[in-house]
């Protein structure tokens, strides 16, 4: 209601000023009664040809309100004086004393001042923005209103009638919007030293705004900044429910967005209930995993929440601070607060020094300011004395106890935050305000052309006493100046370049904190000092404040579902992928020669694997193909010694011989497929294997022919047979079919030979060497030549298996035959399907156990009757029916 209240008072006022001076009536007097209580009669003032009007918020605790809406609210006058804002008003009466020194700025022209006090209440602000800008208001004689029961004051007044055409002030962002709105129909100028909200650098909305403190958005921005820099992703935020708060706290998501950082609570609070709105904050942060407290309020404001935290003994917090409060001096003194706020880290407005500043507060007196109110104020509080009313000779202060000032306190030679200029920020912008009004002043004021003839167009000459704001405004625009200290001094628009001081508070040995400057900022460029940093754990090291642990190297980031991207959780990467960064979000697939390590780290070639001599299962069929060739060699000794005795010469020791000569090359030829393979052991393996094969089963086939007309030739009329399978027919048709192998392999290996090549093919840590079949045709046919050998003796061994004799070799060469085909017959879809050098084995293990089958069953019957039933070695159990 007061707001609205306010803003209706305000515009009536600005009507009368707009429709006065419209008149030319410069005699009007505006009358105008507030009926919000007043913020007191006392100002600061010094008269000159032109008055610059000053807005500072002086005193900042105000008065309770009960908003009962049964009746207007009425406020009454704020305590407790600020010191900052006190410095802050000093530094303006400085800049003006010392450009009334300056013989080249305003020359012949005398420049005045008057200093009202705001309260921070916005009402107040705005009745003393229209009190200085609208002119003389002697008295109100105003009927009281039923529904009001406070009492009138007299209405501020200017000096001699002279209304100001520029106003220094506006402490907040917005008070500063609702000023520039009221005197934007007036084009009144008005130079914040402290409103940095991003709005008001909207051209089309305040064009009668300027500042001399750098935009919010560049303070978030370096605050976002120094939360990337160093590695803070997760981290709360406490701001003022203003536009100051809300909107920084906008800019400072918009520049964290897709950087990692997110906010884990946001927190505003009110001046008006800060009580309430501290006890909630302070248990929200010690509730908070965010070890990382964005900030942006008020000092007064943070300094309950600080005393909130202080009680619940919350101390390993690390703050973040805005310029707003980063360098109070009121929190820096205080024991309490230095408990809480030990390592606090902000972005300040950059320091400058004034010179001569000092030595002008150290020299105030309230002898020499006997009209100054402020100064009376600030004098009783801090000496803890009574001074006398200049008219009355009694003592001015309110309270009886105090005892009478003995006019002999002074501020030279001691120690106070108030005569403190060793870091000027605030003050240092209120001086630069003052520089720019008298330089545009200035520039308004000059008459280049003042000898110009009378009939010419030139426009005549600005004179002190009609000073139109527009065109004062247009000079702001221009300014362009070097400051006294050699700096460049525009505007951008409404706003001043970012330069930013980055402080640090630091345990003094007094048990206060101490501001330490540990790096700047310089536009878009962050400089920080990190190694001159002192954190709130007491350690060197950066705090850490983190949802999740930052994922290492060889995992990757999982966002949770639901929660924000801070808060997740690391999978290590599949096998052939790596991360080798902290923090990644995906794992990258390692190129096709290459294997990712143990840790998934790093890409390493992938080792070369064959089936070798060195490993259990070269080992194992190794000593498989040398056990069988042995054996082998067994038996051959065993029928070399024993070729005289029947059972040999009846199974015709020739062929047995050269079967187990086959056998033999059968098992030895196994051997040639462990190792490394190479480009001749890659064609004789396939060579020998289908040779030595060729070769056995040669015998076999010849062997049951062989077995078949012996019996044949038993029967009447088929004598003869036998002359066609003598001992050079039975050679020679051994010959024969191994020498289709033979020629089979020939063409197979000089046209398309196996080669030996990598298997990228398979996704694992090694690569198989292996000996590819360039031609499947070729291979092929040597498997299927030697299937048709085994095929025909097979079915020639069946078809002889039940001819009459005491030892039919019929019936050993069917059972041989039969574990060769369903060896060889499971091999092929064994052979296709296997990975890697199994292929290898599965074709070493086929040979073995063909091999095995062959000669355990031929060779193994025999033997045990040779050996172990040597009765049955003769001729007339063979002949026996």
């Amino acid at each position: 209601m007061w707001n609205l209240l306010g803003f209706v008072f305000a515009l009536s006022l600005l009507l009368l000023c707009v429709v006065g001076r419209a008149m030319g009536l410069d005699g009007l007097q505006v009358t105008g009664c507030s009926r919000w209580g007043a913020p007191g009669n006392r100002s600061l003032f010094q008269d000159g040809d032109v008055i610059i009007g000053g807005l500072f918020s002086l005193h900042y605790i105000p008065s309770a309100v009960e908003q009962d809406f049964t009746k207007l609210p009425h406020y009454k006058p704020c305590t407790g004086l600020d010191l900052q804002s006190l410095k802050y008003m000093y530094a303006m009466a400085f800049a003006v004393e010392e450009i009334n020194c300056n013989s080249s700025l305003l020359p012949g022209l005398k420049l005045g001042y008057r200093i009202l006090d705001s309260c921070g209440r916005y009402p107040w602000a705005l009745q003393s923005a229209l009190s200085l800008v609208g002119g003389d208001a002697h008295s109100c004689s105003t009927t009281a209103s039923p529904l009001h029961s406070a009492t009138y004051e007299q209405p501020l007044e200017t000096a001699g009638g002279q209304v100001v055409p520029l106003l220094i002030g506006a402490a907040s962002s917005t008070t500063a919007m609702m000023l520039s709105r009221i005197l934007r129909p007036l084009s009144v100028p008005l130079i914040s030293f402290l409103a940095s909200c991003p709005c008001l650098s909207d051209r089309s909305k305040f064009p009668n705004f300027f500042r001399t403190i750098p935009s919010d958005v560049y303070q978030a921005q370096a605050m976002a900044q120094l939360a990337i820099r160093l590695q803070w992703t997760w981290v709360g935020a406490v701001h003022a429910n203003n536009d100051y708060g809300q909107l920084a706290i906008q800019v400072f998501q918009e520049e964290i967005q897709g950087k990692g950082v997110c906010l884990e609570f946001i927190e505003p609070v009110h001046r008006q209930t800060i009580v309430r709105d501290a006890k909630r904050a302070a248990l929200t942060i010690q509730a908070a995993t965010a070890r990382v407290i964005l900030v942006f309020t008020w000092y007064t404001d943070i300094k309950k929440v600080f005393l909130e935290l202080a009680k619940r003994n919350v101390t390993d917090r690390q703050f973040l601070a805005s310029e707003a409060w980063s360098t109070s001096d009121d929190l820096l003194q205080d024991h309490t607060v230095s408990k809480v706020a030990s390592g606090v880290l902000g972005v300040a407005i950059r320091s400058s020094a004034i010179p001569g500043f000092e030595n002008y507060l150290r020299h105030l007196h309230p002898t020499y300011h006997p009209d100054d109110e402020f100064l009376r104020e600030f004098w009783e509080k801090e000496f803890g004395c009574s001074l006398v009313d200049k008219f009355s000779h009694s003592p001015s202060s309110p309270s009886a106890s105090l005892p009478l000032c003995s006019g002999m306190e002074s501020l030279e030679g001691v120690q106070h935050p108030f005569v403190d200029t060793s870091q000027l920020r605030v003050a240092y912008n209120v001086y630069l305000a003052v520089y720019a009004a008298a330089h545009a002043l200035h520039s308004l004021l000059s008459c280049p052309n003042r000898d110009s003839p009378p009939g010419s167009n030139i426009s005549a000459c600005s004179s002190p006493e009609h000073i139109k704001p527009m065109e004062l405004m247009q000079h702001l625009n221009k300014v362009n100046v070097i400051t006294p200290h050699g700096e460049m001094f525009y505007f951008q628009g409404a706003d001043f370049p970012p330069k930013y001081d980055l402080v640090n508070w630091q345990k003094s040995p007094e048990g206060t904190l101490k501001l330490v400057l540990i790096g700047r900022v310089d536009g878009f460029d962050l400089h920080l000092n990190e190694s001159a940093i002192q954190w709130s754990t007491g350690s060197n090291q950066v705090p850490v404040s983190v949802c999740s642990e930052r994922c290492p190297p060889g995992t990757r980031v999982a966002n949770r579902k639901g929660e924000p991207v801070c808060c997740f959780d690391c999978f290590p990467c599949a096998d052939g992928e790596i991360s080798n960064t902290t923090g990644s979000l995906h794992c990258e697939r390692c190129p096709v020669a290459f294997w990712s390590n143990a840790d998934r780290t790093a890409c390493i070639p992938r080792q070369l694997d064959f089936l070798s001599f060195n490993e259990t299962l070269g080992i194992t069929l190794t000593t498989a193909a040398v056990s069988g060739a042995i054996v082998t060699t067994a038996v051959l000794v065993v029928f070399l010694y024993y070729r005289q005795t029947p059972l040999v010469r009846a199974n015709n020791s020739e062929l047995s011989f050269l079967l187990l000569l086959s056998l033999k090359l059968c098992f030895l030829c196994s051997l040639v497929f462990i190792g490394r393979p190479s480009v001749w052991s890659c064609r004789f393996q396939q060579a020998a294997f289908g040779i030595s094969f060729g070769l056995c089963v040669s015998c076999l086939l010849v062997k049951t022919i062989v077995v078949l007309a012996v019996f044949r030739s038993a029967r009447p009329g088929a004598e003869g047979l036998m002359k066609w399978f003598g001992p050079g027919q039975q050679r020679g048709s051994i010959c024969f079919f191994t020498c289709i192998q033979v020629i089979i392999c020939a063409i197979w290996l000089s046209l398309s030979p196996p080669m030996p090549q990598r298997d990228l093919g398979f996704r694992g840590s090694k690569v198989t060497v292996e000996c590819a079949m360039e031609s499947v045709v070729g291979f092929s046919l040597v498997l299927g030549y030697i299937g048709l050998l085994a095929c025909t003796c097979l079915l020639l061994a069946f078809l002889a298996r039940k001819l009459p004799d005491n030892f039919n070799e019929a019936k050993l060469i069917t059972f041989s035959m039969l574990i060769f085909c369903a060896v060889w017959v499971a091999f092929v879809p064994a052979y296709v399907s296997s990975p890697g050098k199994y292929v290898v084995a599965v074709e070493i293990f086929a040979i073995l156990a063909s091999s095995y089958g062959l000669l355990l069953c031929i060779f193994a019957p025999k033997c045990f009757i040779i050996l172990l039933r040597p009765e049955k070695n003769t001729k007339k159990h063979l002949m026996a029916r």
